[in-house]
């Protein structure tokens, strides 16, 4: 059950929390809006963004929902009626807002290294037209890692008051047949199999091949999407290897909350962004000699399958604990 908490108001260093990745959040809805009310600040001329005003403005207005959610979710981890709030209507958000966050976290910051060393690409298309000036990534992606930053904090602080207690322990102790709830074992073996494609794939791709992917990707292809494909490589492997040491087993393993941490993340981060770039593959208009080839939806379905499975496993997990273990 919700434990109540003890003050109707958080502590210092939550409210703290909570206004950073608020403010984080008005660059980029301030920006958003500016767009869907036909402003072409940071757009330069000549952008492919132009080409279909109207999809544009719908793109923004989805955007501007989605990173609006995040500061409901902020007041949610912050104030007190959020502890009555069932935990699948928190998690699930949660879980999205970190899969959309993590990559961009993990990522940037090391496109902006390698752009530093002199081998990065522009922010153009694969047709050399520029994308969006260069100023607006740093605005946009800066703010995501704050508010990726202060988000997750709060989080982590809810949670370990809320259900600390699901993730005490080590991955020895998960022999216990109590823990283990029925299928566990085959989605995480299912995962385990399934990974195999998208990740070598997104490895070829991280290694500079360009096998399955469009000309206009290959043309835009350069060290910093590398870099991102190396980040997709990671989260994928962090996503079966945390769902598969989640397994009941009699080898010793580290803390629970290790493999559970790697199993959440990375299943979101592969799950969210393989569904996004599916969707975007899919309703993007235009030629359709330039969207996506079959072999490029392939690996991103296969991603979403494997993270989708991994979240599965980790459901089961925090069921089978939950229905075991008191709350303290």
């Amino acid at each position: 059950m919700p434990q109540t908490p003890t003050t109707p108001f958080p502590p210092r260093s939550r409210r703290l929390l909570r206004a950073v990745a608020v403010a984080a959040c008005l660059p980029y809805l301030g920006l958003k809006t500016a767009w869907v009310a036909g402003s072409h600040l940071g757009i330069p001329a000549g952008s492919p963004l132009l080409d279909d005003r109207v999809a544009l403005a719908a793109a923004n207005a989805l955007t501007i929902l989605m990173d609006g959610a995040v500061i409901v979710l902020v007041l949610l981890l912050t104030r007190p009626w959020g502890r009555a709030v069932p935990a699948w209507l928190l998690a699930a958000p949660m879980w999205v807002a970190t899969g959309l966050l993590a990559p961009i976290m993990a990522g940037y910051p090391l496109q902006l290294l390698v752009g530093a060393l002199g081998d990065g690409a522009g922010s153009g298309g694969g047709d050399g037209r520029p994308f969006l000036e260069d100023w607006v990534f740093a605005v946009v992606y800066g703010g995501f890692i704050v508010q990726g930053l202060a988000l997750g904090a709060l989080f982590v602080l809810y949670a370990r008051d809320r259900w600390g207690h699901l993730w005490r322990g080590r991955t020895a102790d998960l022999r216990a047949g109590a823990t283990r709830r029925p299928g566990q074992r085959a989605l995480a073996a299912a995962a385990l199999v399934l990974v195999l494609f998208p990740l070598t794939l997104r490895a070829v791709w991280a290694c500079g091949g360009t096998v399955g992917l469009t000309a206009d990707a290959v043309a835009d292809r350069g060290a910093d999407a590398q870099v991102l494909e190396g980040v997709y490589v990671v989260f994928l492997l962090a996503a079966v290897a945390g769902a598969w040491a989640l397994v009941p087993r009699r080898a010793p393993g580290p803390p629970v909350r290790v493999p559970l941490a790697a199993a959440l993340v990375g299943s979101a981060a592969v799950a969210c962004w393989g569904g996004w770039m599916t969707a975007a593959a899919l309703l993007a208009p235009g030629d359709p000699a330039d969207r996506p080839t079959d072999l490029m939806l392939l690996t991103y379905a296969g991603q979403m399958t494997v993270g989708l499975l991994v979240a599965a496993v980790c459901v089961r997990f925090l069921a089978g604990r939950s229905a075991r273990l008191p709350a303290a």
